[in-house]
């Protein structure tokens, strides 16, 4: 078992881009987490996350350049939050267990302290059709299932036993769990829709927009309204759910995705102008202040700050290998 405490969300975005798939972290000064994980073979993994409420997603930039073609499956141990994917919204709570994948754009919110499983695989490992495993994607899988249980019951008792299993024996063991997901998956039942599940999955569909969109400088409230046939109104409604409006949330995520283009040495040859112009915000000034506003510094002095940390941190810094790879500390 590979184990790493995360001190920050900077950590974890780097933990998850070397064992599971790129993601951005939102920074909260009191992030906490700790992953333990557990290689079952070449192509299977299973890992044991805890961490303190965060959110964390994938874009569609990401997910379109992604280089495994994995599927990850998820048992909600303690805490609250919700997936959104495929423009579906999971609720996630104590004994929930969903099913999310690498190449579409995703996000997660926890509310809470979470523990979770996960068990992680390549797509063709599942013995399902595609139209399947898509209908299948973020959605809740009911807590009373039996299916549901078998395999929660199985994925813990791997986590604490594998260990003491031979290669060939985690193999094995690995294997086994795809295909009891398979069994799971084909006796599912979604849970029944909350009076809210309409509006949390047209909450998910704006804010997947948005960040599809972030480089039109069009979008705005109004726009996002009018594009969703729905009034401004009620998209502040919606918004007011998880704790925002809907212009903070366009300002917020422009914010974030430029932040992680300064953080891409790929461009590095960018003029802070443009970067603040790919993600809708093209007067300069305006950018630089928000940005300021947002992480306490200028993109120009955020940039070099991260580069001075990545020139004297590198490397000391942990590695943690995916599947099938040697760990390396």
């Amino acid at each position: 078992m590979f184990v790493q405490s995360l001190r920050s969300a900077e950590e974890l975005e780097l933990a998850a881009g070397q064992s599971y798939m790129p993601v951005v972290a939102e920074r909260r000064p009191d992030y906490r987490g700790r992953l333990d994980l557990q290689l079952l073979g070449t192509s299977v993994s299973l890992s044991q996350a805890r961490m303190t409420p965060l959110r964390t997603f994938r874009t569609p930039g990401m997910a379109a350049k992604a280089e495994r073609d994995d599927l990850f499956f998820c048992v909600h141990l303690a805490g609250s939050g919700r997936l959104l994917q495929q423009g579906r919204a999971a609720e996630l709570r104590p004994g929930v267990g969903v099913l999310y994948e690498a190449r579409s754009a995703w996000e997660m919110d926890s509310v809470s302290d979470v523990r979770s499983l996960m068990l992680q695989f390549p797509r063709d490992l599942l013995p399902l059709r595609p139209s399947e495993i898509t209908d299948g994607l973020a959605r809740a899988m009911d807590v009373r299932s039996p299916g549901l249980r078998l395999l929660s019951g199985y994925v813990g008792q791997l986590f604490r036993l594998a260990d003491d299993l031979s290669a060939q024996q985690r193999h094995d063991a690995g294997l086994a769990g795809v295909e009891l997901l398979t069994m799971a998956l084909r006796g599912m039942t979604p849970m029944a829709p909350s009076d809210r599940s309409a509006g949390a999955v047209l909450l998910g569909l704006m804010r997947a927009h948005v960040r599809e969109h972030l480089a039109d400088p069009r979008l705005t409230v109004a726009e996002l309204a009018r594009r969703h046939h729905v009034s401004i109104r009620h998209v502040h409604t919606l918004f007011s759910v998880i704790g925002t409006t809907p212009g903070a949330y366009i300002r917020r995520q422009r914010l974030l995705s430029a932040r992680a283009m300064l953080a891409d040495r790929r461009h590095d040859v960018r003029p802070v102008s443009d970067i603040g112009a790919a993600v809708g915000l093209c007067e300069q000034r305006t950018f630089e202040r928000a940005f300021q506003r947002e992480f306490g510094m200028t993109p120009a002095g955020w940039r070099r700050e991260r580069r001075a940390h990545e020139s004297t941190s590198g490397s000391a810094r942990i590695v943690v290998p995916g599947p099938g790879a040697d760990l390396v500390e």
